[in-house]
């Protein structure tokens, strides 16, 4: 009898610190773990929809090309599209949860600190703010980036705006209510604000475009300008380097 009470106390003793070392009855609490742990996730998300608002009822997925690379410290929120080969780097931020859309072309890149963001493009009637927005192929957005657009570290695109292909937005440089033509360069800490800047054209560093008259008298990109081919080669390195981390 003596040695029966004492295999059972052993049994018992056994069966506690199995169950406390999660060795035994795992399975509904190995499921309920991978729930929260999901659910955690989603709730901190760097790529999730915007939230609902006042102005907007809809929260919106981004759609991003599986070819393009969004590092984890980057975010993409809302109604954003992003292309092909494009590289987000890190504490990049493209925000599309006030105005919307955002729209990222082919093979541009957004460095590091880069922001993306715009002023509220529907009201809280439902209604569109026109002035908030600029039109591309007959369709509205709160920014445009086109194909082959280089947003180097801590530019910002703020919308309303448009950035042409193959432009070159420089370190801290500043787009906001303008438009950028194709083949520009916004050298580092200039700004666009107001204005629409012709094709082929240059912004030299530290200077701050706000009327018309001074975009119309920007210099031209000519062939001995010192950055004209700045853009392509920024291209190629974050092309590969979208490839490279997604291999």
């Amino acid at each position: 009898m003596k040695l029966n009470r004492i295999f059972v106390v052993l049994l018992l003793s056994l069966s506690l610190t199995l169950a406390g070392s999660g060795c035994v009855s795992q399975g509904e609490g190995a499921e309920d773990e991978e729930s929260m742990d999901a659910l955690a996730e989603s709730e901190v998300s760097n790529i999730r929809a915007n939230p609902v608002t006042p102005w907007n009822p809809e929260p919106t997925e981004p759609v991003i090309d599986p070819t393009a690379y969004i590092h984890p410290q980057a975010s993409v929120i809302g109604y954003v599209t992003i292309g092909a080969s494009v590289m987000v780097s890190p504490m990049a931020s493209v925000r599309s949860d006030e105005g919307m859309p955002i729209f990222v072309g082919d093979e541009t890149n957004i460095q590091d600190g880069v922001v993306l963001h715009a002023l509220e493009t529907i009201d809280e009637e439902g209604e569109p703010v026109e002035n908030n927005q600029v039109e591309v192929d007959g369709k509205k957005y709160a920014v445009y980036v086109g194909e082959r657009v280089s947003l180097a570290h801590q530019a910002q695109v703020h919308g309303p705006a448009y950035v042409g292909n193959d432009t070159f937005i420089g370190m801290q440089a500043l787009v906001f209510k303008a438009q950028i033509g194709n083949n520009c360069v916004l050298e580092p800490t200039s700004a666009a604000i107001g204005v629409t800047i012709p094709d082929g054209r240059y912004v030299p560093a530290g200077t701050v475009v706000t009327s018309q008259a001074e975009a119309d008298r920007l210099p031209e990109i000519t062939d001995d300008y010192a950055y004209r081919h700045t853009n392509e080669a920024v291209v190629y390195v974050n092309v590969n380097l979208a490839e490279g981390y997604n291999a």
